[in-house]
């Protein structure tokens, strides 16, 4: 179904629009632009000077404020200095995981190595359950047995960069 478009009679040489533009129709949408864009200012204008006097927001914020006047932001709120909260806070995990200390002094828990853990665990073996207990795991259930933990004295992830790191350091100088 081939649709033929064929020039009128006497216009075979002509090959252009010979229709003007709608100019009613272009004038009708102007006029709605023109007149949307008047009531959005009107109403943008009246709803400002309502909440003008509606919501008073008081003096202006001044950077010449003294500074232990000043109110910090309510949480959370950004790091200062990342990388030495970071550092700050590998070492402490580091601490913890390679010192001795109470954990509750009231309830006598207390921290070891985890390299003596280790040890211990080895020499004295594990709690086991009675042997008709139900729920009672056996090590090839449980996967062997024995894992190895990669970085067991140290960490993984950022901490174990930032505390090598700083060892490197340390090690230089």
């Amino acid at each position: 179904m081939a649709i033929e478009h064929s020039a009128p009679q006497g216009s075979q040489g002509e090959r252009y629009e010979r229709r003007d533009a709608n100019v009613p129709a272009l004038l009708k949408i102007a006029l709605a632009l023109l007149v949307t864009i008047v009531v959005a200012m009107v109403s943008m204008y009246g709803m400002f000077h309502y909440f003008a006097k509606s919501q008073q927001l008081g003096p202006p914020a001044s950077p010449f404020e003294k500074e232990d006047v000043r109110v910090l932001p309510p949480q959370p709120r950004l790091q200062v200095q990342p990388k030495l909260d970071l550092k700050t806070y590998c070492e402490s995990q580091s601490k913890d995981l390679n010192s001795y200390g109470w954990v509750d002094e009231h309830n006598g828990v207390v921290r070891i190595p985890v390299d003596r853990a280790m040890d211990l665990i080895l020499s004295r073996g594990l709690p086991a359950r009675a042997a008709g207990s139900s729920s009672a795991v056996t090590a090839a259930d449980s996967g062997g047995g024995t894992s190895s933990s990669p970085g067991v004295s140290g960490f993984e992830g950022p901490c174990a960069y930032v505390l090598q790191r700083e060892s490197q350091h340390s090690e230089k100088e």
